[in-house]
């Protein structure tokens, strides 16, 4: 078991169907009330990727991206269409889009993440895949450069400058992600009359912790 750092066909996932799915438990008291609790501190997301099959060139394709991963058995990225930026999808990338810390003096490396607000209450979601080529980063403000500044680990989300942000100064950064997601199938169906005539495959994508 494996990840391998490849990303499954932009082109195919742009019309896959699929989001965040959380998981509640919730008891009905003797009175009418109820108890909810989540043992999931972050959603995980579900996708189809053969929703976005469009010929049999496609259809060959996933087949091939299939097989080298197999089945299963090991991990690779996915853009969500719907979710794959630090900032809303009609603006551009920018290194003040998200908090991801505060300088102590002392420590180089944080974690990217992104922050979803609603009223009063927020989620803090860790970012793990970031695009290679797209990460920018600012210390109080003040932009800082990929190279020179600072470094990044697209396997782990982390970015690590070259010197330690000061005591109290905040630190940002902008970036587009892929989700790290498996296969959860072993097995791909596909009739070629059946999909001349419309008839999309099933191909659960769903997302792993790592």
């Amino acid at each position: 078991m494996a990840f391998h750092e490849v990303r499954f066909p932009a082109n195919l996932s742009f019309g896959s169907v699929g989001g965040p799915e959380r998981r509640t438990e919730i008891v009905t008291l003797t009175n009418g009330f109820e108890e909810r609790n989540s043992p999931w501190a972050h959603s995980r997301r579900s996708y189809d990727a053969g929703v976005g099959l469009r010929s049999l060139d496609d259809v060959e394709r996933l087949i091939a991206f299939f097989e080298a991963r197999g089945g299963q058995l090991h991990g690779f990225r996915w853009k969500d269409w719907a979710d794959y930026k630090s900032c809303p999808a009609s603006q551009e990338v920018g290194f003040e889009d998200q908090v991801i810390g505060t300088g102590d003096g002392q420590t180089r490396t944080f974690a990217l993440a992104k922050t979803y607000r609603s009223g009063e209450f927020s989620y803090v979601r860790p970012i793990l895949k970031p695009v290679a080529g797209t990460v920018v980063t600012g210390i109080q403000g003040h932009h800082q450069s990929e190279g020179d500044a600072f470094t990044l680990d697209t396997a782990r989300g982390e970015v690590t400058f070259a010197v330690a942000p000061g005591a109290g100064a905040v630190v940002t950064a902008g970036f587009e992600f892929d989700v790290p997601v498996r296969f959860d199938t072993d097995r791909i169906q596909v009739s070629v009359q059946s999909f001349r005539a419309g008839d999309l495959p099933q191909v659960p994508v769903v997302e792993v912790r790592i």
